[in-house]
């Protein structure tokens, strides 16, 4: 247990006065409000700091250390974790000789270790996710100024590259965090700016947005084009705040950035440092989990129902170790035809689809079981785990045990505490 300071409300749940005057001081800048990201980054610090007997914090949930001085001088922080790093904050950490972490998707200040998410991966989880949802005609709503913003743009880009597709972008300038200029009128003028967008496009069409915030706009926007979603525009979040998705309607389809772990991996850096320990790499990048599926994307955006048809059934008979003859002999098509059609719909052939298919299951048992690699390569289809392991390892470029090793920490991190009450 630990003593927190909440902006000037102190529960203090150990009376012990020496104890209390062990632990280190760890100063927090985060906005539980308005920041999507912030409950998780919290949470992946709390679990971190239990590990070294917990910390004495203070949350500055306004970004007040941001800008005045006296939040340095009053008392000695041992360390700072900042989710809105400033040239401010760098300075007065310096000068007082306090370790800072930066867990910010901004540029990098020089001698301040950064914990980021990969932006770029999480634009490519969402190409791929439309992709793989049939639509040929994709959008990017984001924000011009905020480098993180860019960075998924950059991916989904690069993701509909491969398959020889481009998208429509729509970027507007988002007020800057410390002004506080996202009223009502002008999350108005972007709604307006949005539907005039999403209405010139054609249809169907899926459209990523750079966070779930933006991604809200989208669908309401929409609604005021009168479109459907996801019938004439599938709409694709990021960062799955899951109180975000589950109140829109249609429910948010999101990509899941791992935020816990980007708090955990933020904590763990400034022990080190609090301890008098060196850093090697300053800039250590989180890659995201998973697109959460809801009703947002929850459509198949073929029109062919012959090609439909043999999504539906590659999808479902995947893992018993169906060919591409079973697909012809379900769809009633040439092969010559079926391979144009997947080859126009999804940028990749009939048995790519039945590979990517197998690899998802394979992950998905490799992340949630405790099965043998030879249990998993019957469940996902293949006749020996050797031919298994080889095709995991040219797919995703590590092997079964590793990835397997590699994803538990991360899991048992976002799981830990899970059971408490």
């Amino acid at each position: 247990m630990m003593s927190v300071l909440l902006t000037g409300m102190n529960i203090d749940a150990n009376p012990n006065p020496a104890l209390e005057r062990s632990r280190k001081k760890v100063l927090i800048v985060v906005s539980p409000i308005w920041e999507e990201s912030a409950v998780k980054i919290l949470t992946g610090i709390a679990r971190c700091q239990r590990k070294f007997g917990g910390w004495e914090i203070q949350l500055d949930n306004e970004g007040l250390s941001l800008k005045d001085e006296s939040w340095y001088t009053r008392q000695k922080w041992n360390g700072v974790i900042s989710r809105h790093v400033n040239s401010f904050q760098v300075e007065m950490c310096r000068r007082l000789g306090c370790p800072l972490v930066d867990v910010n998707n901004a540029r990098p200040f020089a001698g301040v270790p950064n914990v980021a998410l990969n932006n770029v991966a999480i634009g490519q989880l969402g190409g791929e996710h439309l992709i793989d949802r049939g639509f040929s005609q994709f959008g990017f709503c984001g924000y011009s100024n905020l480098e993180w913003s860019l960075d998924r743009r950059k991916g989904f880009s690069e993701a509909l590259a491969v398959t020889g597709r481009s998208c429509k972008v729509l970027e507007s300038e988002h007020p800057v965090y410390e002004s506080w200029h996202c009223t009502p009128d002008w999350q108005t003028r972007e709604q307006e700016a949005i539907a005039a967008w999403l209405a010139a496009m054609p249809k169907p069409v899926g459209v990523m947005a750079c966070n779930d915030f933006l991604a809200l706009s989208v669908i309401a926007a929409a609604a005021h084009a009168g479109l459907r979603v996801p019938e004439d525009v599938a709409v694709l979040g990021a960062n799955d705040d899951t109180i975000r998705c589950e109140m829109s309607h249609p429910p948010l389809s999101s990509v899941a950035s791992s935020h816990v772990l980007s708090g955990y991996r933020s904590a763990e850096i400034l022990e080190l440092l609090m301890n008098g320990q060196s850093i090697e790499d300053m800039d250590l990048v989180v890659d995201p989990d998973e697109v959460v599926t809801r009703q947002s994307t929850d459509i198949l955006a073929v029109e062919d129902k012959r090609i439909a048809a043999a999504v539906r059934f590659i999808s479902q008979n995947a893992c018993k170790g169906i060919t591409v003859g079973d697909v012809l002999k379900h769809a009633g098509m040439a092969r010559t035809q079926l391979e144009e059609k997947f080859r126009q719909c999804f940028g990749r052939s009939p048995q790519a689809e039945i590979r990517r298919v197998q690899l998802a299951r394979i992950r998905n048992l490799l992340l949630t079981t405790d099965l043998p690699l030879r249990a998993i390569s019957e469940i996902a289809g293949f006749a020996h785990p050797e031919y298994m392991i080889v095709f995991f390892k040219r797919e995703v470029g590590e092997s079964p045990g590793r990835y397997r090793r590699r994803a538990s920490v991360s899991r048992s991190i976002d799981n830990e505490g899970d059971d408490e009450v």
